[in-house]
């Protein structure tokens, strides 16, 4: 037997449920703006590791120089612990830093700088670009001599003055 569409009455659906309407839950709220989704992996510069090395080679010298051979270990380590925890680092990063500094790899990563290349000027062209400019200079004056000589042909043809022959002599 087909059932068929019955029509609900709010009233009444309002009575079956004990006079108690359902409650609306709101959509829960999208993740907040400030947290990324992945946590990522901290990275450091070049130039704050060189920073954080050369901070433990002051501590590292100063220890040194105040213990005088007698039990640099101890009073190094503090110092040097000290630092690995304000900026959250592990001895092993640490080492590791170390041999990249010590095969020169920081100077190699100085960010250079950003734009084309300028090559170096030639000394060859200062004299290029002024002989270029008297070039346009003078072609353009030739061209101005030219006009003035065909105007004045055509001004002595109109006006019947013969022109002197030009044997070869220009």
């Amino acid at each position: 037997m087909p059932m068929l569409p019955t029509p609900i009455d709010a009233e009444a659906g309002a009575a079956m449920n004990g006079g108690r309407r359902p409650t609306i839950v709101a959509a829960p709220a999208s993740a907040s703006p400030e947290l990324s989704d992945r946590p990522r992996r901290r990275t450091f510069t070049a130039k704050d590791k060189l920073r954080i090395l050369a901070d433990i080679d002051r501590v590292a010298k100063r220890t040194d120089a105040a213990n005088s051979g007698q039990r640099p270990r101890a009073a190094e380590t503090r110092g040097i612990g000290a630092i690995l925890r304000r900026e959250g680092l592990y001895s092993s990063t640490l080492s590791e830093w170390r041999r990249q500094r010590d095969a020169g790899a920081f100077s190699a990563l100085v960010p250079g700088k950003r734009g084309p290349r300028t090559a170096e000027p030639n000394p060859l062209s200062a004299e290029v670009a002024a002989l270029q400019r008297n070039n346009a200079r003078l072609t353009q004056r030739l061209a101005r001599a030219e006009a003035v000589i065909d105007i004045q042909k055509k001004v002595a043809a109109l006006l019947g003055i013969p022109l002197a022959s030009t044997d070869g002599v220009p």
